[in-house]
């Protein structure tokens, strides 16, 4: 790394230098994943209790795959409501799943029962809809009615019109399960950490392989394919978005690869938004240089600036800092980047990018909300630095702890010796 602003400091990785392997062992540490279940759906419980509920239903397979550790075709479940679980405040845990894949997760403790879908999405039910809602809904509402003790209050993440009005029909008070599922995931345990970091390390390892292969002559989208490979291979999920650039399409930013050729002495940016082993999202972004030949004194003074601002950012976390006191201590973006200022300071990380959220000052009345950071978040930490015009821009994130004592990183692929700032 480059040399430091003495302002700056060295952040603990002990965690990330000890991440577990996943392999069985009788002689080493390893992940509980009977224990982190548990964790998890007690969680969800107490947050069903502190809303008054029933119980919830829940169709996001993030929040299926929270509450319950089973995963089924999740990508193709996140548009195709096919997949469902009830899960009772006091009572069982049940499982809707796609026709002939009940097995999948009978051999999973947390849940009771598996049944077959009634599935009632237009694709599935055509001009049924109404007709196979109406069947859906009165056996959520039976659930309802035996495990509820009487409280009609039932959580739903996602749910379309006809199947709301059949419920109410059904005397279902129907609340959204979103926030509270989000306030149940946001304190993570050891054993999440350490999967956690199993996914880093995975990504990581992706792009380490990116920044060997990179080469003036490839296309951004051969070297985005090193990653996607690299995260399959070693037991991955799949990839939320395609934000990688290079030259002066690294500004600004958020513009998806393409088959454009990469030349020399252009800046490469990439988030990598990768959903990796055991379902946890590695969420960190960097800027390469493609030599031959040495960075700008402008390439290295976009990606000083933004070095700066998270590392800025990141001391300032800690347990019992507010959400509005944060975007008032944080880095100041120079008026010329501002306009093209990244959309947070940093925002919650877990199965995928989740609550928290904290923006910029001058965004805080429009989209700012209230809270206190503690313990056991994971965050990642934001910068992108790009003036409206400018040739490129730099895109830097980190992925972090929030300990007793500060932060501890998650993520600790290097920066850029050549780009930073002597």
């Amino acid at each position: 790394m480059g040399n430091k602003p003495s302002s700056m400091r060295d952040l603990p990785e002990s965690l990330a230098r000890n991440t577990p392997g996943v392999g069985l062992s009788d002689t080493g540490p390893q992940i509980d994943m009977r224990r982190m279940r548990a964790y998890r759906l007690a969680r969800v419980r107490e947050q069903l209790v502190k809303h008054d509920c029933a119980g919830c239903l829940l169709y996001d397979p993030i929040n299926i795959r929270y509450a319950t550790g089973s995963r089924n075709m999740a990508v193709w479940t996140l548009h195709n409501a096919a997949r469902y679980c009830f899960v009772a405040t006091e009572g069982p845990v049940v499982l809707f799943d796609y026709h002939n894949t009940e097995h999948l997760s009978e051999h999973l403790e947390t849940i009771d029962e598996i049944r077959p879908t009634t599935s009632w999405f237009f694709f599935s039910a055509g001009e049924r809809l109404r007709e196979k809602a109406e069947s859906w809904a009165a056996e959520i509402a039976d659930l309802v009615a035996r495990h509820g003790g009487g409280n009609r209050r039932l959580a739903i993440d996602h749910c379309n019109p006809e199947g709301a009005a059949a419920l109410r029909g059904h005397g279902i008070d129907v609340i959204d399960a979103q926030g509270p599922l989000e306030m149940a995931r946001v304190i993570k345990s050891a054993d999440e950490i350490a999967c956690m970091n199993v996914s880093i390390s995975v990504c990581e390892a992706g792009m380490a392989r990116m920044r060997e292969a990179l080469k003036a002559g490839m296309t951004e989208n051969q070297l985005w394919a090193i990653l996607h490979q690299t995260n399959i291979e070693m037991g991955g999920e799949w990839i939320e978005t395609r934000l990688l650039s290079s030259g002066g399409r690294t500004n600004p930013w958020f513009q998806e690869c393409n088959d454009r050729i990469i030349r020399p002495g252009d800046l490469v940016a990439f988030d990598t938004d990768m959903i990796g082993p055991f379902g946890f999202c590695a969420d960190i972004s960097r800027t390469f240089f493609c030599g031959p030949g040495k960075p700008t004194a402008e390439q290295k003074r976009l990606y000083g600036l933004a070095w700066e601002q998270i590392h800025h950012d990141m001391a300032l976390l800690k347990p019992g800092l507010g959400f509005r006191e944060l975007s008032e201590k944080a880095w100041r973006i120079p008026n010329e980047f501002f306009a093209n200022r990244y959309s947070v300071i940093l925002h919650g990380i877990g199965l995928c990018d989740e609550y928290p959220k904290s923006p910029h000052l001058q965004d805080f009345e429009k989209s700012g909300y209230n809270g206190t950071f503690e313990t056991g978040m994971t965050v990642c930490v934001e910068s992108y630095i790009g003036a409206v015009g400018g040739n490129e821009g730099v895109k830097l994130e980190q992925q972090v702890l929030i300990t007793e004592n500060g932060v501890e990183l998650l993520s600790t692929f290097p920066f850029e010796d050549d780009l930073l700032p002597g």
